[in-house]
């Protein structure tokens, strides 16, 4: 019976190694496209800053590090980051990475907060 649950567990557990550590994002590479798929991410992923801008409405906090751009767009049900970087290494930065939280800290679905920062902007 533990020879079983091994079996089963240790692929989980080999792939669990293969995780990557939090912090701040890097640079894109032509591996990240992934992310894109998630369904409601692809209103931001690849979007400028005057984009999101006329999504979420001025940002709340605009920091710049070299080339590299994160936007903070703050309402009541989220927070959310978005990490901006050019193309191939030249040209206008765009979304390569979002991440979102609970005003309280806490991890929040990114499509979720994308959603509620829509409506926060579309509000009268």
């Amino acid at each position: 019976m533990i020879r079983r649950i091994l079996l089963v567990s240790a692929p989980a557990l080999l792939l669990a190694g293969c995780a990557v550590p939090a912090g701040r994002p890097s640079a894109p590479s032509a591996e990240q496209p992934a992310e894109m798929h998630e369904a409601g991410l692809e209103r931001v992923m690849g979007k400028t800053a005057r984009e999101l801008a006329n999504l979420f409405g001025a940002a709340d906090l605009d920091t710049r590090e070299g080339r590299a751009e994160r936007l903070q767009f703050v309402g009541p049900a989220c927070v959310l980051d978005a990490y901006l970087y050019p193309r191939h290494g030249s040209g206008e930065p765009v979304v390569t990475y979002i991440d979102a939280r609970l005003p309280n800290g806490e991890d929040m679905d990114r499509a979720s907060c994308v959603a509620a920062l829509s409506r926060r902007a579309a509000a009268p």
